[in-house]
């Protein structure tokens, strides 16, 4: 049998490990994205010890996952002003050093609350470490003066998601995947604030995400709705796929 002499096996793993760093520093994380649901519209992505929140209502949120001291993350979205949504944003920004991604009021707001920010408005795109956002929009309102409610496509390492917010139905939304196929949709159901389920499954039949997830719901009486009911509309009615991550649960993403 064939071995290798010391001096070539300790030159494969100098080899090895310069590529593994590379690829990290080049932002190629060797392992797949989990999303996290915590009830409401909250949810989180991570990949390695990277992680992104959206939301980030805790402190209050009925489902009661997580608290947010619990929460370590490098960014955060925030699709508009309303408490929440907004939620525990200062808090977790500030404790984690995390970027606050939203529109210009939102951000405002943060920054003076001491938080790092970047600003964006609707139709604006921007390049990250994990990726891109994109802010798209949202038909609710801003729940700060002057704003715009905002939903997003996110590209985070490869894995492409539309967060519509809180957002009623639009025709619109027929244009989201112009740019190239989404895979996963986070649509609110509840109704009274936003869709209810017939038109978040229309909506999904808009967006033709290869997955569409129910959110926002059963927080509260006022917005308690079935998830069950928009997936069998979604795939009943639509032929499309649809899954519910049940508050506290995670799922691994594709790519």
């Amino acid at each position: 049998m064939y071995k290798l002499s010391p001096i070539v096996l300790f030159s494969f793993i100098i080899l090895y490990n310069r590529i593994k760093n590379c690829m990290y520093k080049e932002g190629s994380v060797p392992m797949k994205t989990k999303l996290t649901y915590f009830g409401h519209a909250c949810f989180m992505l991570t990949r390695g010890d990277v992680s992104m929140i959206f939301d980030p209502f805790l402190t209050g949120n009925t489902w009661d996952i997580a608290k947010k001291e619990d929460i370590k993350c490098q960014y955060i979205f925030v699709s508009h002003g309303h408490d929440d949504h907004y939620g525990d944003t200062d808090f977790i920004a500030k404790a984690n050093d995390a970027l606050v991604i939203s529109t210009a009021e939102v951000a405002g707001k943060a920054a003076a609350a001491g938080c790092r920010t970047h600003a964006m408005h609707l139709g604006g795109k921007f390049d990250f470490e994990f990726g891109s956002v994109r802010m798209v929009p949202a038909f609710h309102g801003a729940g700060i003066p002057g704003g715009h409610a905002a939903g997003c496509i996110v590209n985070f390492y490869g894995d492409i998601l539309y967060f519509a917010g809180d957002t009623a139905l639009f025709s619109d939304m027929k244009l989201l995947n112009r740019f190239g196929e989404i895979d996963y949709a986070l649509l609110p159901i509840g109704d009274n604030y936003t869709m209810g389920v017939e038109d978040a499954a229309l909506a999904a039949s808009y967006v033709k995400a290869r997955i569409s997830i129910p959110i926002h719901y059963k927080t509260w009486p006022v917005i308690d709705r079935e998830p069950g009911v928009f997936t069998s509309l979604v795939e009943g009615k639509y032929n499309q796929t649809a899954l519910i991550i049940d508050p506290g649960s995670s799922i691994e993403l594709n790519n």
